[in-house]
């Protein structure tokens, strides 16, 4: 499983490789991670070097804080970047917006009609990936301008779903 683990604004790409092994960038490192008698208290054993961390889950991010340190940390898994990408981060309020595929998959359904008006966060689009149904969102308000794709169809990353105005 891949992830991207944001620190001060700076992205780290993740890939866990099994029990023993991750991948940071193109490094491959030996790690152990365990919890203290089931305690959020971890012991952690990274590159040969020892931690010990207090791990706890916020609202959409963890955060560590040791001896040295409290360090805040977005973890987000590369399907989850890609869909709040597609929702639409920092869209603008008004003119068009096309709305694309984040990843190559199936159309399941298109719940909304051309003249539709639309509130931010109605489902726009129900797009199936690798066996997972993804919800594609109003990022706005607005109007359904022109649908491009159709339930049954099969489409590719990047391609353009509908118009919202």
């Amino acid at each position: 499983m891949k992830y991207v683990a944001t620190i001060d604004d700076k992205d780290f790409s993740i890939e866990i490789v099994d029990d023993r092994h991750v991948r940071v960038g193109e490094r491959l490192i030996a790690v152990d991670f365990e919890s203290v008698s089931g305690q959020p208290v971890y012991s952690l054993i990274f590159d040969g070097k020892s931690f010990e961390s207090f791990v706890y889950q916020g609202r959409r991010r963890l955060a560590g804080a040791s001896a040295r340190a409290a360090v805040p940390v977005k973890v987000e898994d590369e399907r989850e970047k890609r869909l709040r990408a597609a929702a639409g981060g920092g869209v603008a309020e008004g003119g068009e917006f096309h709305l694309k595929a984040p990843m190559p998959g199936l159309v399941v359904a298109i719940p909304v009609s051309e003249g539709q008006e639309v509130k931010k966060g109605q489902v726009l689009v129900i797009l199936e990936s690798m066996k997972m149904q993804n919800e594609l969102k109003a990022p706005r308000d607005g109007v359904v301008h022109h649908i491009k794709a159709k339930a049954g169809e099969s489409v590719e990353q990047k391609q353009v779903l509908l118009n919202l105005q």
